[in-house]
């Protein structure tokens, strides 16, 4: 039996991770020396705590030991795994990444120039989000198509956000695109 690929070992927990409401952000599997290292990345829109991670980190062992005895996988000598969540380092690709992220900054590379904006509400289709970008005192509201995104990341916040900021990245999505009529 060929050591097992990141997609193979996706399509195994998958039921495991989804009776938890769970996403697999990432899997990454790493053939090193006696050990090999099988790393993944779960999250979910209620943000998954330790405890959580924990039981599933054992019955995602728990599932592996019982089909490398089966024959189905083969890890050689052994396996460490772990389980954690992103980070906030990951990429926004997806339109639950940026719903998950709603009311924080996110730093995105328009054109090779950063830009800084607050995360709003999503439309209804998940296919826009609205931005919230401050000018001096004054705050505009842009809308972002999803399919257009450009690399975007969280950007780590220590300062307490402005209330007004969060009170428009509260609004809806129609409501927050009504701002920009005014």
């Amino acid at each position: 039996m060929a050591f097992p690929t990141a997609e193979e070992l996706t399509a195994l927990i998958a039921p495991v991770v989804a009776t938890r409401h769970l996403d697999v952000e990432g899997l990454r599997v790493t053939k090193a020396g006696p050990k090999s290292t099988v790393a993944i990345k779960l999250d979910s829109d209620s943000r998954p705590d330790l405890d959580l991670l924990e039981v599933v980190s054992q019955e995602i062992g728990e599932l592996f030991d019982a089909a490398e005895a089966r024959g189905e996988l083969s890890f050689g000598a052994g396996y460490l795994l772990e389980v954690s969540t992103p980070g906030v380092d990951m990429p926004l690709t997806q339109p639950r990444h940026w719903r998950r992220n709603r009311t924080r900054l996110v730093s995105l590379d328009v054109d090779g120039k950063k830009r800084i904006a607050r995360i709003g509400a999503l439309n209804a289709e998940e296919t826009a989000v609205i931005l919230i970008e401050r000018n001096k005192k004054a705050l505009s509201v842009t809308v972002l198509e999803l399919a257009n995104s450009p690399r975007a990341v969280v950007e780590i916040e220590f300062a307490k956000p402005a209330q007004d900021e969060l009170d428009l990245a509260g609004r809806t999505f129609d409501e927050a695109v009504e701002e920009t009529d005014h």
